[in-house]
């Protein structure tokens, strides 16, 4: 009973979903919006609440389970690259986005919070975070985010089972590879 307690004391004082996705939030667009603000910088921030190896298990599907740990690592590790890259180009190029916070829901060891941005140009559009509690103290990570109903895991789960079929394991990381470099050229000053 008293593990029982403690374990209960400790879910309460964990952040909640919504609170993980409104510090992010807010502290990407503090760095975002800071002059002379760098991809490094964005990076770190974003990394403290998206989990992207997550994201990357998730998409690579059943074919995870079928890599060495070095190919995993490699994938991951190229994954997380592209991924931190392509959101570090989108947000520092964006400037400062008013977010409309709605609800959160949770589901056992899931929860989604719904948001609506704004942008500098006056676009409105939805924005979801799909979360994950974590079995570590890290609290709720993001893994999955959904803008206008079209979710970035759907997204490479379906290229990547395109790629898969064609080019096989070693050619979807080639890919990946190449993406990111590109990516990266892109934004490095």
């Amino acid at each position: 009973m008293f593990v029982s307690l403690v374990t209960a004391m400790l879910l309460t004082t964990a952040p909640s979903p919504l609170d993980v996705v409104k510090t992010g939030s807010a502290d990407v667009q503090k760095i975002a919006s800071a002059k002379g603000a760098t991809v490094e910088q964005l990076s770190k921030a974003v990394e403290r609440f998206v989990d992207f190896g997550e994201l990357s298990r998730r998409a690579l599907g059943d074919t995870w389970n079928k890599l060495t740990p070095a190919q995993r690592q490699d994938f991951s590790g190229t994954m997380e690259g592209l991924l931190r890259a392509s959101y570090a180009q989108r947000a520092l190029g964006q400037g400062k986005a008013q977010v409309r916070y709605g609800e959160e829901s949770i589901q056992g060891n899931d929860a989604r919070v719904a948001t609506t941005v704004k942008i500098n140009r006056g676009e409105r559009f939805p924005v979801d975070y799909k979360l994950y509690r974590t079995d570590d103290k890290s609290g709720w990570r993001i893994y999955d985010v959904v803008t206008e109903d079209v979710s970035l895991l759907e997204s490479y789960q379906e290229e990547f089972r395109r790629v898969l079929a064609t080019k096989g394991f070693d050619g979807l990381l080639a890919t990946l590879k190449t993406k990111r470099a590109q990516i990266e050229k892109k934004i490095v000053p």
